[in-house]
């Protein structure tokens, strides 16, 4: 995957732990538009690759926004993030996006959960400033830890609902009676920590069908206790290829040369998807939806397997 050199044009620090960071090209040309909801991939000062929702207006180009939050649990790399300097230089990916806006919706639902508001923040920009219905409702512990709040309440202040320091009963009831309001043909788009997402997931999974229900995870799903990997063959382009059992398909396919793009190689970015012409997958990724692992029509080669085989693939 071709990687774009950026350099750190700006940094803001939006709460006691959050700052947010504002990449432009060296030479100054503009950077380019993206669809809201799009995250790129930061390769950080100790090369680790990570994701980062984009989160300024999606059709302004002098510039693109991500916002970080230092994590004192982890392999350092908001920390690293965290000590940029004005002038520093990064790479990145160009934008991809997994929270797309449903278009044919006919009202949106915005489910913010802390650091979680980064992806909503450019989906609610795009959707204000084209009077596309929409509500947000941003959970945080408090106002002091509220990124963005500020910006929100001056632009949107009639769309913002901050729920600010409410305990988990009273959030629960704040979500149920929130989805059994929300009206037909309505699509809801949650982010956040992994509980806060499920529980939301849960509740609206009650009135509003999974294709309406849109979510962005960046953490990987946990390994089941008793998966078991094991080998089996790969075909490719009329080759075939065997996977050993402790190494993954795209390992194995990018070691012969096929050049299968990857980035997070976790699961949770889909940059490795794969179409699947034979075979049935055994899912391990955060990405695919309940449908599309239930077709069996494509699959994450950096942590997917199968439990048959083989699997005859073909690029996505």
């Amino acid at each position: 995957m071709s990687l774009i050199d950026v350099v750190v044009s700006d940094i803001v620090q939006e709460t006691p732990t959050i700052k947010s960071f504002y990449l432009s090209l060296p030479d100054g040309t503009p950077i380019g538009h993206y669809s809201p909801g799009a995250h790129i991939d930061v390769v950080g000062p100790t090369s680790l690759t990570r994701q980062y929702s984009l989160c300024g207006r999606p059709d302004g180009d002098n510039a693109y926004l991500f916002a970080v939050k230092r994590e004192e649990v982890g392999r350092g790399g908001s920390e690293a993030l965290h000590d940029l300097q004005v002038g520093d230089q990064l790479k990145i990916s160009a934008p991809r996006n997994l929270l797309q806006m449903d278009e044919s919706a006919s009202h949106h639902v915005l489910i913010a959960g802390g650091i979680g508001i980064t992806p909503m923040l450019s989906l609610a920009r795009y959707m204000d400033v084209r009077d596309i219905p929409f509500d947000l409702h941003y959970y945080a512990r408090s106002e002091e830890e509220a990124a963005f709040l500020p910006l929100l309440t001056e632009k949107c202040p009639d769309k913002l609902h901050a729920h600010l320091g409410v305990d988990r009963d009273t959030q629960r009831k704040n979500l149920d009676k929130m989805v059994q309001s929300v009206p037909e043909g309505t699509h809801l788009y949650v982010c956040g920590p992994a509980p806060f997402m499920d529980q939301v997931r849960e509740i609206a999974g009650k009135k509003l069908p999974e294709e309406a229900i849109h979510f962005e995870n960046f953490k990987p799903a946990e390994a089941d206790a008793d998966q078991i990997n094991t080998e089996f063959d790969v075909e490719l382009d009329g080759e075939t290829y065997h996977i050993p059992a402790e190494r993954s398909i795209v390992d194995v396919l990018n070691e012969a040369g096929c050049g299968i793009d990857t980035s997070c190689e976790e699961g949770i970015c889909g940059t490795c998807i794969m179409e699947v012409l034979e075979g049935t997958p055994e899912h391990r990724d955060s990405v695919l939806t309940k449908a599309e692992r239930e077709a069996g029509e494509t699959m994450a080669v950096c942590v997917s397997r199968t439990k048959g085989t083989k699997l005859v693939l073909e690029y996505f």
